[in-house]
């Protein structure tokens, strides 16, 4: 017998699931979310997120479901959750960091700055706010590439467009965002 307190002898528990869930059974997937969800939510809570460390737990629990074809056992199904975990973790890091240059490259190109504008507290709404104003199809190509992440030839097979239609669609929105902060 281990003295290990994590070991459990035998099939993990939670891959059987896994393979249920693979099987069509709605109640296994279920289970799994019962048993993890407040180990994820402690997970990130302690990486520093906490306004959006339910949103994070349930994307996590999204790309579980999706890759549930895909999933094999070759380690404990607790690691591989915290596999994606973390990824779902780094994934928001990233995209924060997106939002954040594109707020500051806009005020720069706007010529704001701390000497001529105080900063406000709002200024991610004013993203938001110059987002809303956009055109659809100039606001998805902004969103798949700075929000979502997609690079040019990605987010031309997702709109099925050409590559040179969604440079000129980023350029043209970039340009109206420029506008909109420096009418501010």
């Amino acid at each position: 017998m281990s003295s290990d307190p994590d070991h459990i002898p035998g099939p993990d528990p939670d891959a059987e699931l896994m393979a249920q869930v693979a099987a069509g059974l709605e109640t296994a997937f279920t289970e799994l979310v019962h048993r993890h969800q407040n180990h994820l939510l402690n997970f990130f809570m302690r990486m520093g997120v906490y306004n959006d460390a339910e949103d994070l737990v349930q994307e996590t629990f999204v790309r579980l479901y999706r890759c549930r074809d895909r999933y094999r056992p070759t380690a404990r199904f607790t690691t591989f959750m915290y596999v994606l975990a973390r990824h779902v973790w780094a994934d928001r890091g990233r995209k924060l960091g997106r939002i954040e240059r594109l707020g500051a490259s806009l005020k720069v190109d706007a010529g704001i700055d701390a000497q001529t504008r105080p900063v406000r507290a709002e200024a991610g709404l004013d993203v938001q706010a110059a987002l809303a104003k956009l055109s659809p199809k100039l606001r998805e190509v902004v969103v798949l590439n700075v929000y979502q992440g997609l690079r040019y030839q990605e987010i031309a097979d997702v709109l099925e467009i050409p590559l040179g239609t969604v440079k000129s669609r980023l350029n043209l929105a970039l340009t109206a965002l420029r506008e909109s902060f420096d009418a501010k």
